[in-house]
């Protein structure tokens, strides 16, 4: 457990330095696909893109990721997570470098160009590939390598969000699938080490600043209430939807390499409708935090981006999701 925690703080670095460079990847991407420049600095896009660019920049970096499931690696396509999962249950925990490589390059090409997700998923298969290689390099056993590659994938969450017990917690719940010292104490590592690191590099504000009020009326916690309920008939009904059209990706009569340029169309039309559902969304979550936007402008980003987001990440792209898929086949093989 000693010498896994301490290969835990070079797994932390590694994940750290991952989400940096996912970070910048995308925001090199969003130049190139939107502005036409090779810049790291982030901008929001469409920018002042044409409805032609707007369908057509999302189309053409799916095709590109198409490709690069094709001839590189299939493991990149889908959230990230389920992925991982699979790595765990299927694999004996084994990563390949490919995945390492590509999985946050497709991830970038696919958000910068416009498609709707975040970086939560990428960098959990990126960080967690950090750690699988690392543990292949000292040919550990498959429960060492299980550790050590939830380690990487928790490091990496924590660069992303600057949220080091989130990441833990669910490290531990969706991934690990025990709470046991041997596990627990080389993710706390890699995730400490990896906090530093963001705070060192990137900053220690929170990623959405929010001044919430401290004191809250009886009235508004009965609301927050239904909200939450209303939430989770969303998410269920969302859940559901998107496994219905996987499956029907998969009756199409063409090869799966096209499938995310065909889902991209539908980003790209959806662009135009509201350009906010492009890209990653946190901008609009900010926006949404302090209040400036309009309530015509809530319900358009929640409808378009609902659609544009489960027809593009059901086509089989490079997306990211804290999500899995039907659970069922994984449950017969969760250890007890």
């Amino acid at each position: 457990m000693i010498i896994l925690a301490l290969m835990g703080i070079l797994i932390g670095t590694g994940g750290a330095f991952g989400a940096i460079v996912l970070l910048h990847l995308i925001a090199l991407m969003t130049n190139l696909f939107w502005y036409q420049q090779f810049s790291f600095v982030e901008h929001v896009m469409p920018g002042n893109a044409g409805a032609l660019h707007i369908i057509a920049a999302p189309v053409l970096g799916s095709l590109i990721i198409g490709v690069m499931a094709r001839f590189g690696s299939e493991k990149i396509r889908g959230h990230g997570i389920p992925e991982a999962i699979e790595a765990i249950l299927y694999s004996e925990s084994r990563m390949s470098p490919k995945v390492a490589v590509l999985k946050p390059l497709s991830s970038a090409v696919s958000i910068g160009s416009g498609g709707p997700f975040g970086a939560e998923g990428p960098i959990i298969m990126t960080g967690g590939a950090i750690g699988s290689l690392f543990a292949q390099l000292f040919h550990l056993s498959a429960a060492e390598r299980k550790t050590l590659l939830v380690a990487g994938a928790a490091a990496g969450m924590t660069a992303i969000f600057n949220a080091p017990i989130a990441a833990v917690l669910l490290a531990l719940e969706v991934l690990l699938f025990e709470w046991k010292p041997r596990s627990f104490i080389p993710v706390v590592s890699a995730v400490l080490v990896s906090w530093c690191w963001r705070n060192a590099l990137i900053g220690t504000g929170a990623i959405f600043p929010f001044y919430w009020m401290s004191q809250l009326q009886p009235m508004q916690l009965i609301i927050a209430v239904g909200i939450g309920a209303l939430t989770g008939l969303i998410a269920v009904a969302l859940s559901k939807s998107l496994y219905r059209l996987e499956e029907w990706f998969h009756h199409l009569p063409v090869h799966w390499m096209w499938w995310p340029a065909l889902g991209s169309v539908i980003v790209g039309l959806g662009g135009i409708i509201q350009p906010r559902v492009l890209g990653a969304g946190y901008a609009s979550i900010q926006s949404l935090l302090d209040g400036t936007l309009a309530i015509n402008i809530i319900i358009s980003l929640l409808l378009v981006k609902s659609i544009v987001w489960l027809v593009s990440l059901s086509s089989g792209t490079s997306g990211g999701v804290t999500l899995t898929r039907n659970p069922a086949p994984f449950r017969n093989r969760i250890p007890a």
